[in-house]
């Protein structure tokens, strides 16, 4: 390999790690959500927290870490389909840049 071969493989590497980041920071925001008085991540951690209880509300720490008394139920549901809705957006965005590389 040349030196110019080399030069162009490593900054189409630092430009798709790049666009990676920029992915990930892009999604990462829309899936946080406010609702029943505290402000809420939609991911796999919060969804399955949720999952484990029965109970219909609930005292649950938001991400300011203030305890907030919510229905398990209905901020299960809003958490489920935002965090289905930005991940598909999500890898949609990323199989095109997977393909475009």
């Amino acid at each position: 390999m040349d030196t110019k071969t080399l030069i162009k493989d490593a900054k189409a590497r630092f430009s798709h790690n790049s666009a990676k980041a920029y992915l990930k920071e892009k999604y990462s925001s829309k899936l946080v959500i406010a609702e029943q008085g505290g402000l809420w991540r939609a991911d796999a951690q919060t969804i399955g927290f949720l999952n484990s209880f029965s109970d219909e509300t609930l005292v649950v720490i938001d991400t300011f870490d203030n305890p907030v008394k919510v229905n398990r139920i209905e901020l299960l549901e809003s958490l489920t389909k935002t965090y289905t809705k930005i991940m598909t957006e999500w890898n949609s965005e990323w199989k095109e840049l997977e393909r475009k590389r």
